[in-house]
């Protein structure tokens, strides 16, 4: 059976994470000074990035690469004004000209590292450019680790925290002992290799760097690593905890629940619950989602090792303790999961156009599969509880029938169980003595009835039917007729009838309340092998779920990425006119600038003359000045292309409210200058 639940739990995490691609962080770039793809006429003298959210950084958290791909010296990284939000780098000087990558890499505040690369150019672009690094999630089979060891950390954890509840709340340790040792070590291992594997997983590498010291004490310095190390030192503690049915003492449950409590706080000060709106309330929920699921799924476990692994048949009033148990934790999962619903999603659109809300879906509904087995278990609970008060009193009602049964003989049936052509029960019932008084005569008669058949010469009587001595006496008394005498022993054959019906209908109710009992313990085995097998499931997806960016957070990113490129300007389509002040020397120009943005743009001019026809000149000229950085005046240098002028590489370097002036000139003489403002994005 274990090795059939680890097949599937594997199977199971093999499928879904296969099937989803890397995590998406809580934190998402909102801005990036020098812009992406701008072109600047000085170099910066720094790196500065914005997040949504609060960020860590790394040794290594800028890369600088300078046109030949060499990188470039930088300074370390840090905060820009004390704000948690952002990212700086300061650069050397004497960068010269060309175009810089820079690549980046940042753990946000839910632990899970955000990536990135763009690039600026000073002066000009130049001809050859640093690659953007392809894969920004990082080494491939360091990640797959670190995700492994975050599902074993959550079965371990179930494991240990329902095994214990169901020790201390159900009362039966039994065979589930080792399960609190097989979830101790499983979480011990899988938490100390999340330690190893937490430097590797942040900076993208390989399993080198896992057993790197530096890299290690720099995990040690962070937040995860942190919360890392103080759950190794919280399960340190839990080994030495007793857990036992019988230790139920108020310092002990205490010290339990405190130490439970401080492990599953490990858990939300490292995920979704530690960033974004409520934190406070949001910890407190996490917590209680995951010490429910903990008691239930964690529980189940240890119940179906009970009904399988146990000597005797698990007691009914165990299944029921775990049944109450179980319900209340479904109470709390509810709860705290719509209240951690809504913090994540945001919307109701989200449950579709997000990927944490899809999860999201999935869940719900594997949740609602568990559910509906926690139903079938619970009624099979119940009526295996009725099952075992039925046989409890069955086995009561035949102790009591066998102890009657057992008194009546020397009481009442003591005279019908004597041979009846004796005669020594008509002599007691005929002189109407009591029943105490009855069994000494009987006694005697028969004692005398024996003396009398086995003495020599001493034949019974025809006439009277009885032998001599006491016999003959007691035959006169019953006064009854001798002849019946050898009928009699079917009156004693009804007596014993009588006698053993109440311990024959006594006994077949306990049996049959056994059948029963075997009955719904079998179905039970079924319907919480069940659950877990769903339970499974639902672990998974919640651990996709915490790797997952929640569907707030994905919604204003991409309404923030929706906006800025709503107000991003991809084309402007100015009208210049102009007057030379000569006959026919009037006109405008269409000037037509695209993307009009930062950067790169692309020019086409058409003169049109008076009569609103398409006028050629013998030269046109157009300049781009930026006033407020001083900046320019820079020649788009036009050229004719046969009934228009064109440029495909203006480089406008910053944005702002440039001064477009164009020169047309229509004599050899005469000519005129014109200006337009222009807003570059």
């Amino acid at each position: 059976m274990a090795r059939g639940l680890a097949l599937l739990g594997t199977v199971l995490v093999l499928v879904l994470f296969g099937g989803v691609g890397g995590a998406s962080a809580h934190a998402a770039l909102t801005g990036a000074d020098p812009q992406d793809g701008s072109v600047l006429k000085t170099a910066p003298r720094q790196v500065t990035l914005t997040f949504t959210e609060s960020v860590g950084l790394l040794d290594d958290s800028f890369r600088v690469l300078d046109p030949g791909n060499r990188r470039v010296r930088t300074g370390e990284p840090g905060h820009a004004d004390g704000r948690s939000d952002t990212a700086r780098v300061t650069l050397p000087e004497g960068l010269g000209t060309g175009t810089f990558t820079v690549a980046w890499r940042v753990v946000s505040a839910d632990s899970h590292p955000v990536s990135g690369a763009f690039t600026f150019s000073i002066g000009k672009p130049s001809a050859s450019v640093a690659p953007i690094p392809v894969d920004p999630a990082g080494n491939t089979l360091s990640t797959t680790l670190y995700d492994i060891a975050r599902y074993v950390a959550y079965g371990g954890l179930a494991l240990l925290i329902g095994t214990a509840s169901f020790v201390l709340v159900c009362g039966f340790p039994g065979p589930v002992r080792r399960l609190l040792l097989a979830g101790w070590s499983t979480l011990f291992v899988s938490t100390f290799a999340l330690l190893l594997l937490r430097g590797p997983y942040e900076r993208g590498t390989g399993l080198a760097d896992a057993v790197d010291p530096g890299v290690l004490n720099e995990t040690l310095a962070g937040r995860p690593g942190l919360v890392l190390l103080a759950r190794l030192v919280l399960l340190a503690a839990v080994a030495f905890y007793p857990v036992r049915a019988d230790r139920r003492e108020r310092p002990v449950l205490a010290l339990g629940a405190l130490l439970t409590i401080s492990l599953a706080v490990t858990w939300a000060a490292a995920e979704h619950a530690s960033a974004g709106i409520q934190v406070p309330v949001a910890m407190a929920s996490s917590v209680l989602h995951l010490l429910s699921m903990a008691v239930w799924l964690g529980g189940l476990g240890a119940l179906l090792t009970a009904l399988y692994r146990s000597a005797e048949p698990l007691p009914a009033a165990v299944v029921n303790r775990f049944s109450r148990l179980a319900l209340g934790s479904v109470a709390v999962l509810v709860v705290t999961g719509v209240y951690q619903s809504w913090r994540g999603l945001g919307s109701w659109d989200a449950l579709t156009s997000t990927s944490y809300g899809r999860l999201l879906v999935i869940k719900l509904l594997a949740v609602l599969c568990l559910l509906a087995g926690a139903a079938c278990s619970r009624r099979w609970a119940g009526r295996l509880m009725v099952a075992a008060q039925e046989r409890v009193e069955a086995a009561a009602a035949a102790t009591v029938a066998v102890a009657v049964a057992e008194r009546v003989p020397q009481t009442v049936g003591a005279p019908a169980a004597g041979p009846a052509g004796r005669g020594e029960v008509p002599a007691a019932v005929g002189r109407g003595g009591t029943v105490s008084e009855a069994v000494p005569e009987a006694e005697a008669g028969s004692g005398a009835s024996a003396d009398a058949g086995d003495g020599p010469g001493e034949a019974p009587n025809p006439d009277t039917g009885t032998g001599t001595g006491t016999g003959t006496g007691a035959g006169t008394d019953a006064g009854t007729d001798p002849g019946t005498a050898p009928d009699s022993p079917p009156a004693d054959s009804s007596a014993d009838s009588s006698t053993e019906s109440p311990a024959d209908s006594s006994t077949e109710s306990p049996a049959d309340s056994s059948d029963e009992s075997a009955r719904y313990r079998r179905a039970l085995r079924g319907s919480v092998l069940a659950e877990i097998t769903v339970g499974i499931l639902v672990l998974v997806i919640t651990t996709l779920l915490t790797g997952t960016q929640p569907g707030r957070a994905a919604t204003e990113t991409a309404e923030a990425s929706a906006a800025a490129a709503a107000s991003e300007q991809t084309g402007t389509t100015t009208v210049v006119p102009f007057d030379v002040g000569t006959p026919g020397g009037r006109g405008k120009v269409q000037i037509e600038l695209a993307p009009g943005r930062v950067g790169e743009n692309s020019v086409q001019a058409v003169i049109f003359g008076p009569d609103g026809g398409i006028s050629t000149v013998p030269e046109l000229r157009l300049t781009f000045t930026l006033e407020s950085q001083r900046i320019g005046p820079i020649d788009a240098e036009l050229t004719d292309r046969g009934g228009y002028w064109a440029a495909d590489d203006v480089t406008l370097p910053v944005a702002g409210i440039w001064t477009m002036k164009a020169t047309v000139r229509t004599t050899d003489i005469d000519q005129v200058t014109v200006s337009k403002t222009v807003r570059i994005g």
